[in-house]
């Protein structure tokens, strides 16, 4: 198997011990399914700065590939991390930096690129929402991250591209967080995926409800939790559906659920998303 993360990657700035972070939702899924055993690549867009130049060294280290990523002149995307009341919370950054003024706009290269993975992952903030038509014409499987900030005409205008959609899902109730997910199915999704932070995470795939309680560790750092927790649950879906065409489906999802689990835990025990983090 072969995947590749698309989109956003930024550094995660911790303001009050002054490191930062390699990151970002495309990027981690990539580095996530490298970590897992899977040869996985990363296509986004970096900028020029000391930040761009760590991410891009971080990721030959760990041998993700990067040869089809553009680099502009300018700041590299970052997110500011602080500590308020014990809690590690978002409080800023940059918008993607070079991101928002160059973002990927797919060629008939890239798409021939893409379709050697089983899967592209991308997310809401990878400013490439008007390319996934593209992905879905090449026949390329699309995954796509809308975090807690989709709103109700973004699901319909992006899901009939999107094969599994994911959605932060933490400030709602388990019955709203239901009936969203069957919202989103109904848009065209044929999986989709609510996390809720310390509640677990709720699948459906348009016949019936999975549930997945975490698994409780005293956690170092929650950054970086969903990401994994996706990765290792996407990853062994789908390998399970192509070694095993004629599974359960039922029992498949419930397996794959418990190593999303599992590997969320071991994330949440690093700093920032996947460690190698610097001074700035």
């Amino acid at each position: 198997m072969k995947v590749i993360g698309v989109g956003d990657n930024v550094v995660d700035k911790y303001i009050y011990k002054k490191m930062m972070y390699p990151g970002g939702n495309a990027l981690n899924f990539a580095v996530y399914a490298k970590q897992l055993g899977i040869d996985s690549a990363y296509l986004g867009v970096f900028g020029n700065d000391r930040a761009a130049e760590h991410i891009m060294e971080t990721l030959k280290t760990l041998e993700v590939d990067i040869s089809h990523c553009r680099q502009y002149a300018g700041e590299n995307g970052y997110a500011a991390v602080d500590l308020v009341d014990g809690d590690r919370v978002f409080i800023g950054g940059n918008e993607g930096g070079v991101q928002k003024e160059n973002p990927i706009i797919l060629s008939v290269d890239d798409l021939e690129y893409l379709k050697t993975f089983d899967i592209a992952h991308s997310s809401i903030y990878s400013d490439m929402d008007p390319e996934l038509h593209k992905l879905k014409a090449a026949g390329i499987f699309v995954s796509y991250d809308f975090s807690s900030d989709y709103t109700d005409r973004l699901l319909k205008d992006n899901c009939p591209y999107i094969d599994v959609s994911l959605l932060s899902c933490g400030q709602l109730v388990e019955m709203e967080v239901e009936n969203l997910l069957k919202r989103v199915y109904s848009y065209g999704s044929h999986l989709v995926i609510g996390t809720m932070g310390s509640r677990g995470s709720i699948v459906y795939n348009g016949k019936r409800f999975f549930q997945q309680k975490p698994h409780f560790v005293q956690p170092v750092d929650t950054l970086g939790a969903g990401d994994s927790f996706f990765t290792a649950f996407i990853l062994h879906y789908l390998t399970g559906e192509k070694d095993h065409p004629d599974a359960d489906q039922a029992a498949l999802i419930i397996s794959s659920l418990e190593e999303g689990a599992q590997f969320a835990a071991k994330t949440c025990l690093v700093d920032g998303a996947f460690g190698y983090g610097v001074m700035f």
